[in-house]
């Protein structure tokens, strides 16, 4: 599988972004998938994850409320959108897959995109 993230860009704060994650592969449906994000100097975290079947979704706390994931299995794709958008929110974000059960951690995702700048002015 590979994922290709897009979507990112330069916007205010209070603004909104909505980030897409297209998946190549017939396997898609099968994947549980999740966003993460680094900050310049920091270490990649969880931002939001949603499973595979029931498209039950996770958050980290720093979004929730304001970020929503969702996928759309007929286009292999997963988006982020993000709403009332922070400075602190400013990142490369990435989103990752992996086949079966749904996790948070970092380690657990066999599938990474190549990542999206977002960047939240003040």
């Amino acid at each position: 599988v590979q994922l290709q993230a897009s979507g990112g860009g330069l916007v205010q704060a209070g603004g909104s972004l909505r980030l897409s994650c297209a998946a190549s592969g017939r396997t898609f449906r099968s994947f549980s998938m999740g966003w993460f994000r680094q900050a310049p100097g920091k270490e990649r975290e969880f931002v939001a994850a949603i499973t595979r079947i029931d498209a039950s979704t996770y958050y980290a706390d720093s979004v929730k409320g304001r970020f929503t994931i969702s996928r759309d299995n007929a286009k292999n794709t997963v988006y982020l959108q993000m709403n009332s958008l922070k400075p602190e929110d400013t990142a490369v974000y990435y989103c990752a897959g992996r086949p079966g059960y749904l996790y948070t951690s970092i380690n657990a995702y066999d599938y990474w995109g190549q990542g999206t700048l977002v960047t939240v002015s003040s």
